[in-house]
């Protein structure tokens, strides 16, 4: 890991101390805020995964050294005053003591995010009956196009009422995330996570056929469903392969 400043340049504070935002470089999600020492910095950059310095404990720790659920480090970056962190990782597990994907996961306030309410009364009713046993019953030969709606209506993802109308992916994006940290029962994402790469490049290339066959319909309806199943399935890939899909919109920006 090259270095473009010395350590003896950052400004830490009165305790030797400087905060460090540690932030999924996949997804972006922030996923904890902890501080560095000198000492903690220097084995970070020299093992590539993350150290901090307890302050409760007055110790060095290593994060994952005892749960397996360690950070390998992408890069790190400092502020215009040089004394806070951004430390870009790939994370082995849940960031957080208590299991989830973040620390961020409590959150007092709510801004142009509300619940789905796009989902038709048909996928509704489909999504109540669409229980945890959800992986199980996708480990035969397949799922129908409804029922796979409904499992993703399922997985609660917030609609993005925003200026941006992409930004359902980057939320989209940030739940799969979590779903492969925490990995909750009856998940229908982790069901595809448990079963490994060639289950979902099967899916994808599931979806791939129905959406081929959509257009070939000449269904809005049918191709605008099937589409969604294949936006998702491949975001699912990209995760599992820890390709941020930043990159492939930065490939996109190249083709111009």
């Amino acid at each position: 890991m090259t270095l473009t400043v010395n350590i003896e340049a950052l400004r830490f504070d009165e305790s030797g101390l400087i905060p460090a935002i540690v932030q999924d470089a996949v997804s972006k999600e922030v996923l904890t805020l902890a501080y560095m020492n000198k000492e903690s910095l220097a084995k970070s950059l020299e093992t590539k995964e993350t150290w901090f310095w307890s302050r409760s404990r007055q110790e060095l720790w290593h994060k994952g050294a005892t749960s397996g659920h360690t950070q390998r480090i992408v890069s790190i970056k400092y502020d215009c005053d040089k004394d806070a962190l951004v430390v870009l990782v790939v994370p082995q597990g849940p960031a957080c003591h208590t299991g989830s994907y973040s620390c961020f996961a409590g959150q007092l306030t709510t801004v142009g995010i509300t619940a789905s309410d796009e989902a038709s009364a048909a996928t509704e009713a489909n999504a109540s009956t669409a229980t945890e046993t959800d992986a199980r019953a996708a480990a035969g030969s397949g799922i129908a196009a409804a029922t796979e709606s409904s499992i993703l209506a399922k997985e609660k993802i917030p609609s993005a009422v925003s200026s941006d109308r992409f930004s359902i992916l980057n939320e989209l994006e940030q739940l799969i995330a979590s779903r492969e940290a925490e990995r909750p029962e009856g998940a229908y994402t982790t069901y595809l996570f448990e079963k490994g790469v060639d289950k979902i490049l099967k899916k994808v290339g599931e979806e791939a056929a129905e959406v081929i066959i959509a257009a070939k319909n000449r269904s809005h309806d049918e191709l605008r469903y099937e589409a969604a199943d294949l936006l998702y399935h491949l975001l699912v890939l990209l995760r599992e392969q820890k390709l941020p899909l930043d990159d492939v919109l930065a490939e996109l920006q190249k083709r111009r």
